[in-house]
């Protein structure tokens, strides 16, 4: 009863308040710092994990915070639920987040209009080696000015259990800047799932791993770096939802 209930509220919490936080964002946007507009638009994210605590029973725990480095990163994550697009941004405050993003997203109403005043990174997936040197670029010139970028290497949220083939564009901006790479594992698609409404109540483990310098790598060899340190985690953090060590594929559209 409280997952339906409690599922239904946090809905008609995020319809209802959402373009009023957004819109608060957008008319202070031309007045404030980007850092500012940044830790303004954390703020809905960090009232969402809550909201989903009190009306959904969905805990969280942060483990290794130690391991994030003081200079700048590249934040590489699982991708199972929409909790990670509010709970990784709002637990690395004050460190700010730049996402990549379709470009499609951006005409989105409120939600997209914010990407564009946070100047997050557009990118048209249609248009490859141009699409990456757009990222180089755009990315580069934020990390400049001080933000950590996050990818989400499998490109779409994937269920428990399973993965994705990892892309390398994380890793290929690692390499292009000498960024170090901080590989993320969680587990908030077992109460969040993948195209799920309903929620379940329970605690998201969020496991940030020991930064990975991407000296001496390629941009493959250190996303196979990465992928064996995130999947050796999840195996851990649910190891009820793997029946072997080896991960299994999921293909686009299955599950």
């Amino acid at each position: 009863m409280r997952s339906f209930v409690g599922s239904i509220l946090f809905f008609v919490y995020v319809v209802v308040y959402t373009p009023i936080h957004a819109s608060a964002l957008l008319l202070a946007s031309p007045f404030i710092s980007i850092r500012n507009r940044y830790v303004v638009a954390c703020w809905w994210n960090a009232l969402n994990i809550h909201m989903l605590k009190w009306l959904c029973g969905i805990k969280f725990r942060v483990e290794g915070m130690e391991n994030l480095p003081n200079t700048g990163a590249i934040i590489l994550a699982k991708h199972q639920s929409a909790w990670e697009t509010f709970g990784i941004p709002a637990n690395l405050l004050p460190r700010q987040l730049c996402l990549v993003f379709k470009k499609e997203l951006q005409y989105v109403p409120f939600f997209g209009w914010c990407l564009w005043v946070l100047r997050m990174v557009p990118i048209d997936r249609k248009n490859g080696v141009e699409a990456f040197e757009q990222v180089k670029t755009m990315a580069g010139k934020r990390m400049k000015e001080g933000a950590w970028m996050m990818f989400f290497p499998e490109g779409t949220r994937v269920p428990v259990g399973y993965k994705r083939r990892y892309k390398t564009g994380g890793t290929r901006l690692a390499v292009a800047t000498g960024t170090p790479v901080v590989p993320v594992a969680h587990n908030a698609g077992e109460y969040w799932k993948r195209k799920g409404f309903f929620k379940k109540a329970g605690t998201v483990t969020l496991r940030f791993g020991p930064p990975i310098s991407p000296e001496g790598h390629d941009a493959q060899s250190l996303m196979n770096v990465v992928e064996e340190w995130i999947e050796y985690e999840m195996h851990k953090i649910s190891p009820h939802r793997y029946t072997s060590s080896e991960t299994p594929f999921v293909g686009k559209g299955e599950k």
